[in-house]
């Protein structure tokens, strides 16, 4: 027999070792535990996906656009007939009445579950053409990935197209070369938990569509040297309806039907086009994997990053407008980027190639394998890292602007600017004007006050947005005021690039003239001149004053209105130069009395608006 105090030692042995071997397996799955940007499974952990959601900080508009684009399709739901019309007969034998089951009301079916909600009603899939432009190394490649199963998550699948700049063109091992590569990164994305298939044929043919040879000679753009027929989309759009990544390999059909290799731009340019032509076609409602396949972006990852930049001393160009920007970025390349961004050149042909096939909404981003989480704030606000309207002095001390800060890039509109009332067309001015701000114009008026007070007007493509800028003096003896008298952008291009384009061709003319980021052509002063301060009001309640608070110098109360300003940067970066390092933190000559100068101008120009 043992005593109590023998079987309590014993007892708390076994407790003790208990503890202890609980303690060292702990200890033990701690250390061979996989990362924490992992989970047990080994695809990525959700924590990275939701802060990169959060670093995009979208706007109400940013989150209504994206909604718009991929929220789930509404299920349209049968009728229901009342409980009370219809009785089933129960077939239980019995001698007395047959019984009733009830149909059961809506209120007391019970409500799928969330996994199964999303799966009988998903949301809208739609695809991106992605070119992955390497060498990238193993680690590089599972970054890039990661970004790839992101925007998956988000509701955009990839179709991606391979490049490698090391693979020599001609070469006896290209063939076997290129498909080692497409199959790496399928692995890659496999790693990261996607399921990722590669296409090894011919995705399209060599030479135009036929009935397209002569559409070349009228377009303002390089036509892709490759075209697709639907056939030739079976391939991808299978592995987008299986819920697959198709990787596919830079291979055509020629006209003998052999598979050579190819430069990817004309496959991905190919793709750009018959993608969107299929996809135009409709989208079948009755299949809930069907994919559309129209292209919503246009994504170029490379070891580069964005364009260089003539105006941010060799730091990318951060919006393009490809209809007014184009041929003055190549003006401006300079000679040492040929080596240091070789192929920004050819991807800026790339992209202006496939988003002249791809709808008005769609927009490019060429970026470095560095910043691919960038990727999903760009999908969600279809906009830049940082805003390209900006004042060049935040734009300049901005931490988010590196050599590695993506380029965005838009079909765009043409941007020009006129001196005189005659050059205007009063009545598509007057239908932007009055759509814009909701009011009625008074046009008899505010034409005949522009015919004597009117400096410029920049008009964004067919009058879909403009700005108008007065000259406005205090006294016939004073110094003219540059007063913007309207902004306006049309509400179906607010969100498109239209605002950004629009006020970076105003800074050109106003503040910003005699810095070198003006010199920009739109049949202005192409930067030339003195910059001067430009002025403008608001009422309080407008809601646009968050974005005018971020792009002026100031700001100051008016009653009921707020007068904002920008001052001439040119002036600020002499007087700034000329203080040193005291800074800006004083009143000078040049800026005694203006303020009150500005209101009592300000406040005397009558209303446009009919009452």
């Amino acid at each position: 027999m043992f005593s109590n105090s023998q079987v309590l030692s014993s007892t708390l042995k076994v407790r003790r070792s208990q503890a202890y071997k609980s303690f060292y397996a702990t200890i033990r799955s701690l250390r061979s535990s996989p990362p924490p940007t992992e989970n047990d499974e080994g695809y990525p952990s959700d924590n990275d996906f939701i802060l990169s959601i959060l670093r995009a900080n979208p706007s109400l508009r940013d989150s209504r656009s994206y909604l718009a684009s991929f929220d789930p399709r509404p299920i349209t739901k049968p009728a229901l007939v009342p409980a009370h019309d219809i009785s089933i007969p129960s077939t239980v034998a019995s001698e007395s009445k047959p019984t009733v089951t009830q149909i059961p009301t809506q209120e007391q079916l019970p409500k799928p579950s969330p996994i199964i909600a999303s799966i009988l009603n998903p949301v809208i899939r739609r695809t991106a053409l992605v070119k992955m432009q390497g060498p990238f190394t193993d680690v590089q490649l599972d970054s890039i990935a990661r970004g790839m199963v992101y925007l998956e998550k988000l509701g955009l699948v990839s179709v991606i197209v391979i490049e490698n700049d090391f693979i020599s063109r001609g070469g006896q091992d290209e063939r076997s070369a290129i498909v080692e590569e497409t199959m790496r990164v399928v692995s890659a994305l496999e790693k990261q938990g996607a399921r990722a298939r590669p296409v090894l044929g011919a995705a399209v043919r060599l030479g135009p569509k036929p009935g397209d040879e002569d559409t070349g000679a009228t377009s303002d753009f390089s036509p892709p040297e490759a075209h697709t027929l639907p056939s030739d989309l079976i391939p991808i759009r299978s592995a987008l309806c299986a819920g697959e990544i198709p990787v596919i390999a830079p291979l055509a059909l020629d006209s003998f039907c052999r598979s050579v290799c190819v430069n990817a731009n004309d496959v991905l340019g190919a793709l750009a086009k018959g993608m969107t032509e299929t996809g135009a076609v409709g989208r079948r409602q009755d299949s809930p994997g069907e994919v559309d396949l129209t292209p919503l972006r246009l994504m170029i990852i490379n070891r580069e990053g964005g364009i260089p930049s003539y105006a941010r001393a060799g730091y990318p160009h951060l919006l393009v407008n490809l209809n007014s920007e184009y041929s003055y970025i190549h003006d401006t390349f300079h000679d040492e980027w040929q080596h240091t961004h070789p192929t920004s050149l050819s991807n800026l042909a790339l992209a202006r190639t496939c988003l002249a096939y791809m709808p008005p909404t769609s927009s490019a981003v060429m970026v470095s394998h560095r910043s691919q989480s960038s990727l999903i704030g760009n999908l969600i606000t279809n906009k830049p890292a940082v805003s390209s309207s900006l004042p060049h002095a935040l734009l300049q001390g901005n931490r988010k602007l590196t050599p590695h800060t993506p380029t965005l890039l838009r079909r765009g509109l043409p941007i020009h600017v006129v001196q005189t009332t005659s050059q205007i067309d009063k009545a598509k001015m007057t239908v932007l004007l009055e759509q814009s701000f909701g009011r009625k114009l008074d046009e008899a008026a505010f034409y005949r006050r522009l015919d004597t007070v009117l400096d410029f007007t920049i008009i964004a493509g067919d009058y879909v947005g403009a700005a108008i800028v007065t000259s406005e003096r205090e006294s016939t003896s004073s110094n003219p005021i540059s007063y913007l008298d309207k902004f306006a952008v049309l509400p179906s291009h607010q969100g498109d690039g239209t605002v950004d384009f629009l006020w970076v061709a105003l800074h050109d003319e106003s503040y910003g003239l005699g810095h070198p980021s003006s010199a920009n052509p739109n049949g202005g002063k192409e930067g030339k001149g003195e910059g001067r301060d430009l002025v403008w009001r608001s009422r309080a309640n407008n809601p646009v004053n968050k974005w005018y608070f971020e792009r002026s110098s100031g700001h100051v109360r008016m009653g009921d209105w707020v007068l904002f300003w920008c001052d001439a940067e040119k002036r600020l970066k002499i007087e700034q130069g000329r203080r040193g390092r005291s800074g800006l933190s004083w009143i000078g000559e040049w800026e005694e009395g203006r303020l009150s100068s500005w209101t009592d101008v300000v406040s005397r120009i009558p209303s446009s608006w009919k009452k």
